[in-house]
Formats: C-alpha cells, structure tokens, sequence
C-alpha cells in the first residue's frame, strides 16, 4: 500500500520549527510535523520537590486545543476530572526529557513545560518530546546566561518517533489515519546515538513476534539523526557545547 500523503515508509513527515513563539516564557517552541503542530513553553519555578533534597525537577503538562481535530470537542482543559490520555502522555513527556538533563545542576528549581497541542493529525506525544527538548535547551541556556547554572547541565538532545506496521508493512512517523489502521505501533524516545529512554507500544490485535517489535525500534532509531539535526538547527543560536560540557 502507498502512504496517504505519497512519503517512503522510512521518511519523516516535514519539521518546521519555530522559537520565540511567546515572548515571556525562556524556551518557546512552535512545532510542527506534517498536521501535527504543537505549542511548548518551558518556564523555570524556584523551587523542586522537597524529597529530592536540593537537586533540580523537570515536569511537563499536556493538553488537546478543543478545535486540535476535525470537530471541535471540549478539549483537555475542558473536560471534568482527570484525564488519563493527557496523565499519561505528560508523564512520558517530563520522564524522557529528564533523561536529557543533570538534574541535580540546576539546583532547587523546577523546569515547567506546557505542551499544547494545536492540531493533531498524529504523533502529539512525540511532537511534544522532540519541541520539549528544544524548549529545554533554550531554557537551560537562559539560566546559564543569568548565572544561575554552570555548564555541562544537558545530557542529550532527546528525540521522538511513532513507528507502525500498517497493511503489513513498516512505516515511520504515522499520521492519525495510519495510526488507526496499524497492527502494531510504538513510540520510541531515545537519542541521536541510539541510547533508549523509553519504548511504548502494543499490538492492536492479534500477539505479534518479537523480531516485528525489534524492526520497527530499528526504523525508529534511524530517525533520530534527522530529528536531532533539525533540533540542532534550531538551537544554532545558543552554545550547546557549553551546555553539554564540551571542551
């Protein structure tokens, strides 16, 4: 079967990347990959959970715009009670992306970032990792400049994909009709070099065999270079050697 938008299975949709798309917060980042667009605004909160006794927090919060799909709905900001795709999904955005950060660097602080999800045509999870880390980046070097941190504070750039089996075939960075075709999708977080954060999936019917699994942690794996290049694109601005320690 042919993609509905003509790309190679192994291609990812178009990255356009925006910053300074707010002025007030430090990291503001407007993403968007294919119909996907997503808002992420990292802010710092001088202070951090009192049982990490003086290291630093990353959190993140998510939600839907309510006009994010087709039909306007109530939106997660909307909606009465709590809503377990928007906990979930916030959980996995501030796990990963901590994953990217000395967190014990930065001190008593919390970075806060608020991923708001514009337009959903698939991928809003991973969208929100890859501008995340963007945001995070932005911010880290904020505080740098200001004095408030050293260098060495950032780990990795972390990047983000969905990867699929749709009509029998492995596919890249799917938008919402292939996703809710496929026999089996993941979402790989991990780093240019190939280091795992975190492998959610499931297979949508029938138990598949492990080798399927490993092929698609492969053909997501491989996307990483090309996230990571237009993450770097992005931030040609600030010094990420000093961020990362480089020498």
């Amino acid at each position: 079967m042919s993609r509905i938008d003509g790309r190679a299975e192994t291609a990812l949709r178009p990255i356009e990347i925006q910053l300074g798309f707010m002025k007030n917060p430090p990291g503001s980042v407007l993403y968007r990959a294919g119909g996907t667009t997503v808002l992420v605004n990292a802010s710092v909160v001088d202070e951090a959970p009192e049982w990490l006794a003086g290291g630093g927090w990353l959190t993140a919060e998510y939600h839907m715009h309510p006009c994010a799909g087709p039909k306007r709905d109530g939106g997660t900001k909307k909606r009465k009670g709590p809503d377990g795709r928007a906990t979930e999904i916030q959980r996995l955005i501030g796990r990963t992306l901590r994953a990217g950060v000395h967190l014990e660097s930065i001190g008593p602080r919390t970075i806060v970032l608020d991923c708001d999800v514009l337009e959903a045509d698939g991928g809003t999870r991973t969208a929100c990792i890859n501008a995340g880390s963007i945001a995070t980046a932005l911010t880290l070097d904020w505080m740098r400049r200001k004095g408030m941190i050293g260098s060495g504070v950032l780990r990795n750039l972390i990047c983000a994909i969905s990867v699929g089996r749709v009509g029998g075939k492995n596919m890249v960075d799917l938008c919402y009709v292939e996703d809710s075709k496929a026999e089996l999708d993941l979402n790989v977080v991990g780093t240019e070099g190939g280091l795992v954060a975190e492998i959610q999936g499931a297979a949508e019917g029938p138990p598949v065999p492990r080798h399927e699994i490993d092929a698609l942690v492969d053909l997501a794996l491989g996307a990483f270079p090309s996230i990571a290049d237009a993450q770097r694109q992005a931030l040609s601005g600030i010094d990420l050697q000093k961020l990362q320690g480089a020498k």
